[in-house]
């Protein structure tokens, strides 16, 4: 398996998992970039896709707490391609900047957009999926997508349509459902052409450019503007002053589901099933199920603590630290303590957590979030 020259990794490592609340994003740098095994997350990510692409050719968009500790922990990477967005603006800006950044250099560079909270257990298979998704993607105006085949009816993933096959295994996509209720999600694994969204995308610099300026316009300026500043004295105050006023949204909402709209054939976006072991590290509940996967705790109890008695209590999942955690005849818990917070939901509403960091976000209570 050689580099390709043309395959540029974006790693997005915003600590935007729901799974940080209710940590700042101080003790996030120093508590919860390492999640499996001995290696950081962003570190096994980029271990993962070094084969693929070397180390000048990998881009991170994180934030300013977080940005001394990936510098550290990922020495060989240049530093000026880690860049710190001066506000958390979702998906689409950070991804955006790198594209207008990249049609810069090279616009015909495939860009891979690859989340940083990813656990893959088939490395092997994972860069062969990889491989044919950059040559769709760079064969033409094409987007392409990795889709997990869902094995339950999760409501906490988007889900992928797919349609008609387009080259050997790619499939045309349809349309993006985001995050269904239960019914819908049953139905969708019931009618086995539909795939839970990765997060994981294939496109051209010059077409996802070119997307953002017919998609997300006002957005598609400005981040243009940012990146002309790119190498020079201005970029840092550019970034500063231009990147806060892009709009916080993701891509999903701002390319894929308005170019899917258009029809299967003029979407030109391009589903890849993908069997290699996936699992989004970006929930309590997806860390429960990963850990409960590696191994077989008692009764499906996951509990971080100082020590532990367990009585009648079956598939918990309790964070404490330093603590005795005594569980009682309690089932599917979700329990989260640190120092200035404590959360309590179940494995199934852990996803709403976000509407909590919203919450925190518009009281303004910046030292939660």
């Amino acid at each position: 398996m050689a580099k390709n020259s043309n395959f540029y990794p974006v790693i997005l490592a915003g600590g935007r998992g729901t799974r940080f609340w209710p940590l700042s994003r101080k003790k996030r740098a120093k508590q919860l970039l390492a999640l499996d095994g001995k290696q950081t997350m962003i570190q096994q990510t980029v271990a993962r896709l070094l084969p693929l692409a070397s180390p000048k050719q990998f881009w991170i968009v994180t934030n300013d707490d977080l940005r001394p500790a990936i510098l550290k922990q990922l020495p060989k990477l240049p530093k000026p391609q880690v860049l710190a967005e001066p506000l958390g603006r979702n998906t689409a800006p950070a991804i955006g900047l790198a594209a207008f950044l990249l049609l810069r250099e090279n616009p015909d560079a495939v860009i891979g957009m690859f989340p940083s909270d990813h656990v893959i257990a088939d490395e092997q298979n994972y860069r062969s999926t990889i491989e044919r998704g950059v040559e769709i993607a760079e064969s033409g105006e094409n987007i392409v997508v990795l889709g997990i085949r869902p094995n339950r009816a999760e409501t906490g993933y988007g889900y992928i349509e797919a349609g008609s096959f387009f080259r050997g295994e790619a499939l045309h996509v349809r349309r993006f459902t985001e995050k269904p209720n239960a019914e819908k999600a049953a139905t969708f694994v019931a009618a086995g052409n539909y795939f839970w969204n990765s997060g994981m995308f294939l496109w051209s610099a010059r077409t996802l450019a070119n997307a953002l300026r017919e998609h997300l316009a006002p957005t598609a300026s400005l981040l243009e503007e940012i990146a002309a500043t790119f190498g020079t004295t201005k970029f840092a105050s550019t970034f500063r002053r231009l990147y806060p006023k892009s709009e916080n949204i993701s891509v999903d909402y701002a390319v894929l589901e308005p170019r899917s709209a258009k029809g299967e054939e003029a979407g030109q976006i391009y589903c890849l099933p993908a069997d290699f072991g996936w699992n989004d590290l970006g929930s309590w509940t997806a860390l429960h199920e990963h850990h409960t996967a590696k191994s077989t705790p008692a009764e499906g109890n996951i509990i971080h603590s100082a020590g532990v008695f367990i009585l009648n209590a079956h598939g918990n999942y309790v964070h404490a630290p330093g603590k005795f955690v005594a569980t009682v005849g309690v089932s599917n818990l979700v329990v989260v303590e640190t120092d200035d917070a404590l959360l309590i939901t179940t494995l199934q509403h852990a996803q709403d957590v976000g509407k909590v960091v919203k919450y925190l976000d518009e009281k303004k209570l910046h030292k939660l979030t």
